[in-house]
């Protein structure tokens, strides 16, 4: 298994809300990617935790994975994600006991595979954030149900050849439907990655939900 990153750790003497934000990495990745986006969060929000989760598995395309890509397929997604969806919120919880913090003050931020992991863990009868950030993601299957107090950003580049936009305006709009908190950021031109529009946008969101200021 590889070590997390931890971005920020606040200073106990220093006065202010305790949060905890932990991102995860997209298959193939490593906890150690995701930091120039975890510094980016730590001028904003300098009073949580923020620390880059490291997946518990090699993967065989080489880097780190939360489950197998080899032959997936949507029937056996989502059998793939329940199989690993306990460790990923024992991993949650133990950062929760670390930060002092509970599931009212958690923010999950996930890129691509790590945002499917992300998404799915709303969808548990006692979901473990109160806010999930899935950038380039998706639910392993159709939301079933809006989780209680969990508010959801989905960012999405239009030109994302890996997970179509399709699949976050999809579930953006069944999210809805099912009465859920959620917004849904596009960014034409990009593909499959984070660029500086995301940064600045994922930024605003988290700002503007905390009554922070940018």
């Amino acid at each position: 298994m590889q070590d997390a990153v931890i971005v920020q750790r606040p200073d106990a003497s220093q006065p202010g809300p305790a949060a905890l934000v932990l991102l995860f990495h997209g298959v193939g990745s490593s906890a150690e990617n995701l930091r120039p986006l975890g510094d980016a969060i730590a001028a904003t929000l300098k009073h949580a935790w923020i620390v880059s989760v490291g997946s518990p598995d090699a993967s065989e395309l080489g880097g780190w994975q939360w489950f197998s890509v080899q032959g997936v397929t949507e029937a056996n997604r989502p059998a793939r994600v329940a199989a690993t969806m306990q460790r990923f919120v024992d991993t949650i919880a133990h950062w929760q006991r670390e930060a002092g913090v509970d599931a009212t003050t958690t923010t999950l931020i996930g890129f691509s595979q790590g945002a499917i992991m992300a998404l799915e863990s709303t969808q548990l009868a006692q979901p473990p954030a109160d806010r999930v950030v899935a950038i380039a993601g998706r639910y392993a299957q159709t939301p079933r149900v809006a989780p209680s107090n969990v508010q959801l950003h989905l960012m999405h580049g239009d030109q994302d050849r890996v997970m179509p936009v399709a699949l976050a305006v999809e579930a953006a709009a069944q999210l809805r439907e099912l009465g859920a908190q959620v917004t849904l950021d596009r960014f034409p031109g990009l593909g499959h990655g984070i660029d500086g529009w995301v940064v600045r946008r994922l930024v605003e969101r988290l700002a503007q939900d905390r009554n922070e200021t940018p």
